[in-house]
């Protein structure tokens, strides 16, 4: 790729954000990574962190200045409220983040005089999944759920914007998506593995603590990366909308033992509870494993991010109601050219395992 393609991964410290920074490093790119925190990424090649608050229009406005040369973006930032789930409704969320895009996008269309393509994300709140049931499976040219909600605020703005500045656009719209990063809005493997070290030091087993049983499907940081990549030089992603995912179904409980295994954690019987009352319940508990096993010195909080709340939800708990089934078609995506997949149990626990390697949670013993 070289110099002469620059991509600025807007939210780089985030779950997709951190990923995509890493993948295009491995390709090439030139990168621009924005975010409030530098991203913990593998790769050793340099780049460029922008510390930058999207809330604040003038400093989003100075910064783009000097941004004349990108040449793609990805977009993966995302404002979520305290107790994330009930903020999906709420005007001031989507309003916040319509207003961070717009603060940034609007001085860099400007400027970036170069500017080819533009990444999006979304969700599988796009089918109302997080109200009602959506079709078996949801497909992407599915007319758009009526129901109020930031994606369609953004995704509004993009389309105007990249008919204004002449550049091209590609949404996506992964399931559950699966990395290290901790402290974010929605990732579990930090949430599990923090549930696996209080059990083992309180003398519980790692019992699964949701209810209903869910099948449905996750995605790989790396996969979701992978294709932003893709679509950044692929003609056929262009004005598309995707869903992601890894290929596969899976179920929480028949995947809990290999967890378990990797945590060195000792399997036990259902026992029902509330991760979001649970870890901060316990955040003595785990300062306590954080100073025995040396760990990053992380609070429970600064582990969790919002994503014990999201725990609970993906878990069911509480819930003796049937699941709801949120199976996502991702053929237009394979016919179009991109064809990578990924075992969702070997997934989880690659990232348990680089979490234990970077010292966020113990290592297995």
């Amino acid at each position: 790729m070289g110099s002469k393609n620059k991509v600025m991964v807007i939210g780089a410290s985030g779950l997709v954000g951190a990923a995509a920074v890493n993948e295009f490093l491995n390709e090439g790119w030139d990168v621009v990574a924005v975010s409030r925190r530098k991203p913990e990424v593998d790769s050793a090649r340099e780049y460029q962190h922008l510390p930058l608050d999207l809330q604040n229009a003038d400093a989003c406005r100075d910064a783009m200045k000097n941004m004349g040369d990108v040449t793609h973006v990805v977009y993966a930032a995302v404002y979520e409220m305290p107790g994330l789930m009930p903020g999906w409704s709420d005007p001031a969320q989507m309003s916040t983040n319509i207003s961070m895009m717009e603060n940034i996008m609007n001085p860099l269309s400007e400027v970036a005089k170069g500017l080819r393509h533009v990444n999006v994300l979304q969700g599988t709140k796009a089918y109302g999944a997080h109200l009602h049931e959506i079709p078996i499976p949801a497909r992407e040219d599915a007319p758009r759920d009526n129901h109020a909600n930031f994606y369609w605020l953004q995704e509004d703005y993009i389309r105007a914007n990249s008919v204004k500045y002449g550049y091209a656009f590609t949404i996506w719209r992964p399931q559950l998506i699966v990395g290290p990063n901790y402290g974010v809005v929605m990732n579990l493997p930090p949430v599990i593995g923090a549930y696996a070290a209080i059990c083992k030091k309180l003398g519980m087993p790692f019992a699964f603590p949701g209810g209903t049983r869910w099948v449905w499907e996750a995605v790989d940081t790396r996969l979701v990366a992978s294709a932003l990549c893709w679509a950044a030089s692929e003609p056929k992603s262009h004005g598309q909308t995707y869903n992601i995912t890894n290929g596969e179904v899976f179920d929480w409980r028949t995947m809990w033992p290999a967890m378990a295994k990797t945590l060195g954690a000792e399997v036990g019987e259902d026992s029902s509870l509330s991760l979001a009352e649970f870890l901060p319940a316990n955040a003595g508990v785990w300062q306590e494993i954080v100073k025995e096993h040396g760990l990053r010195p992380l609070s429970i909080e600064e582990v969790c991010g919002e994503s014990h709340h999201y725990a609970d939800m993906c878990f069911m708990y509480g819930s003796d109601l049937l699941a709801p089934y949120t199976f996502l078609s991702t053929a237009k995506l394979r016919q179009h050219g991109f064809s990578g997949a990924y075992n969702t149990e070997e997934s989880f626990c690659h990232w348990l395992s680089v979490l234990q390697d970077r010292k966020v949670i113990p290592a297995r013993n």
